[in-house]
Order: structure tokens, then C-alpha cells, then sequence
């Protein structure tokens, strides 16, 4: 009576635990808790990296608070490995934008390619497209994220430097802004990072602007959001074809990366902070400060505030974006 139980049970369960997708409970025939988009997003990340980005990338264009109205695609630093010709990577991170939303099937957002040069504020489609986009007249608040280099939007102020009062910025990057205690703390310390250092003119030129509404989230806040590979296994992976699709993204890392028991999900705070809510998480007001060549803060930016995420809600991150996955399969397996 226990095996043919439980045989029951396994079978009534599905992907991370739903119910299996059928039956009257899996029907879009509910009353749903109404939700409209209250803000305009570009999703702007270095989509040929780290397979984080994709994960964010979704999280954001299932999210029915924001509408995504333009995703824009960072190159690599060329001295790390990529999937592809190093001379290439921002094309391919459009193109595997562009794939992920139609496996997700989303209506076709519009996607571009920035620079394949990094630390070059010059003129590329993907500013032309944040700028048109920034001018544009909407009702709806425009609010930028990007979890890679700032290459697109500092090239975007450059090109035309009023985007900055018609918008709010979500950069994942930046060393961290703790400054010990007692006589020896002499401010905030900084140092190397990877988004930052990939292109310092453009940190300098975004996090310099007095315009600019921006939000960071430096290396030690980010690095809170850590999924368990056991978790991506177990949770993730079945839910649907896309999901299974998304995992295959993280199984292939470089030879010289050891994977341990989690996998850092470093670029979701964006949409945590962005769309869903910044009430659950914790940002300080700080004075912004110049960024020397090697990563660390200097001196203080006279009358240019950011605000610095230390703290954010991973619980609510992770459950939303799994939930979603299960809605979005649950609406396919309808169709």
C-alpha cells in the first residue's frame, strides 16, 4: 500500500516539486492576483559569458511588472575563453538573447550588438538603440540593467549625454564599499573585478555622472546569490524543455574552473531590485568616488551620490524566477 502510494504521489509531482502539467489545478482557469508592467527595462549583459546572464535575462523577460522593450549585448574581455572567435562575442551574446526568448516564446523583443571593443566610448548600434530608446516618450519609468561591462550605456551618455535625467540605472560591478572600523578604516576599499576592470573608462564614465540615477551592487553583494547545483539539478533542470535547454548552458565551464556546490546567480539582483522589489533588500546612499587603475575607490566624486545594494532578498529571487519557469511551461503544455 506504501510502494503504490508513493507511485501515486511521484506521479502527480512534477518539475521542482508542481504538480505535473495537467489536471484542473495546472489550467490558466484561475482568478490570478492582477499585475501590470509599471516600469520599461533594457536588459543590457555580456550574454556570450558567464550563463548567469541568461538566467537573469529570463527571470526579466517573464516578469510581468517590467516590459522589456530592448536587450542590448556586451563583447568579453578577450584575454578569457569564450564559446566562440574572441573578435565576435558580442554578436553572439545577441544571438543567444535572441534564442532564449524564442524558446521561451516571447514575442520577439529587439536585440542589438554593442562593440566588439572594450574600453572605447565610441558610437555602436546598441547606443543608437538606448538612446532612441531613452528619448522615446512613455508613460512608464525606463529603467537600465546590466549585469557585464557598462561598454552600451556609457557609450549611450557619450553619444547623447540627456539619457542620464531620463532614466535609472542596476549595474552589477565594483569592488566592495566596506571600510573596516576603528583608526584603521581610511573609506571604502574597492579592487579588482571583473565587469568593472573589463572596461574602466565606461565604470568611470557612468558611475561619474551626476545624472544618473544608479543603483550598484558590488562583488560582495552579488555574490550572495548562490543556487545549489544540486537545486539546478533537481529543481531547475526538469521543469521543461526551455529549462533543460538553460542547465545544458552551465555544464561546459572552462578546464580551469572547479565548480563547487553552488553556482553564483550574480546577475538576477537586477530584476530583484529593478521589478520585482528593492523593499526586501538593503541600499546605503554613499558619495560616489573615482576608481584608480587598479580597481580601487580614490577620492570622493564632489556632488555624485549612488546608491550601494549591500544586502539582497535571494529567496525571494530564486522562488519568483523558478515559479515563473513553472508558469511559462505550464502555459506551453497548454497551448
Amino acid at each position: 500500500m506504501m510502494t503504490d502510494r508513493r507511485s501515486a504521489v511521484a506521479g502527480m509531482i512534477g518539475a521542482g516539486g508542481a504538480l505535473a502539467l495537467h489536471g484542473p489545478l495546472a489550467a490558466a482557469d484561475f482568478k490570478r492576483i492582477p499585475q501590470r508592467a509599471s516600469v520599461r527595462v533594457i536588459a543590457d549583459n555580456d550574454y556570450a559569458g558567464d550563463p548567469d546572464s541568461l538566467v537573469a535575462l529570463a527571470h526579466q523577460l517573464l516578469s510581468p511588472k517590467a516590459r522589456t522593450v530592448l536587450v542590448t549585448s556586451s563583447a568579453l574581455d578577450r584575454k578569457f575563453p569564450s564559446q566562440g572567435p574572441a573578435d565576435r562575442t558580442a554578436r553572439l551574446g545577441a544571438a543567444v538573447a535572441v534564442e532564449l526568448a524564442e524558446r521561451l516564446g516571447i514575442a520577439a523583443v529587439p536585440t542589438v550588438a554593442g562593440t566588439e571593443k572594450l574600453g572605447e566610448l565610441t558610437p555602436s548600434a546598441a547606443a543608437r538603440a538606448i538612446v532612441a530608446e531613452a528619448m522615446r516618450e512613455d508613460k512608464l519609468p525606463l529603467v537600465f540593467t546590466c549585469g557585464g561591462p557598462l561598454t552600451n550605456l556609457a557609450a549611450a551618455l557619450q553619444l547623447e549625454p540627456r539619457i542620464a535625467g531620463r532614466m535609472k540605472a542596476i549595474w552589477i560591478g565594483g569592488g566592495d564599499y566596506s571600510s573596516g572600523t576603528g583608526a584603521a578604516a581610511s573609506g571604502p576599499s574597492g579592487g579588482w573585478e571583473y565587469n568593472l576592470m573589463a572596461d574602466l573608462p565606461a565604470a568611470r564614465r557612468v558611475l561619474g555622472d551626476p545624472a544618473l540615477e544608479l543603483i550598484q551592487v558590488p562583488q560582495s553583494t552579488y555574490r550572495q546569490m548562490q543556487m545549489s547545483i544540486a537545486d539546478m539539478a533537481a529543481r531547475l533542470r526538469p521543469i521543461s524543455p526551455f529549462t533543460q535547454w538553460l542547465y545544458d548552458r552551465f555544464t561546459s565551464p572552462p578546464d580551469f574552473v572547479d565548480i563547487g556546490g553552488a553556482w553564483p546567480m550574480g546577475d538576477t539582483p537586477t530584476v530583484v531590485l529593478g521589478t520585482l522589489t528593492p523593499e526586501s533588500s538593503r541600499l546605503e546612499t554613499v558619495t560616489a568616488r573615482a576608481v584608480n587603475d587598479d580597481g580601487t575607490y580614490g577620492a570622493e566624486i564632489a556632488g555624485r551620490n549612488l546608491r550601494v545594494c549591500t544586502r539582497i532578498d535571494a529567496r525571494l529571487a530564486f522562488d519568483d524566477f523558478l515559479a515563473l519557469m513553472m508558469l511559462n511551461a505550464q502555459e506551453h503544455h497548454a497551448r
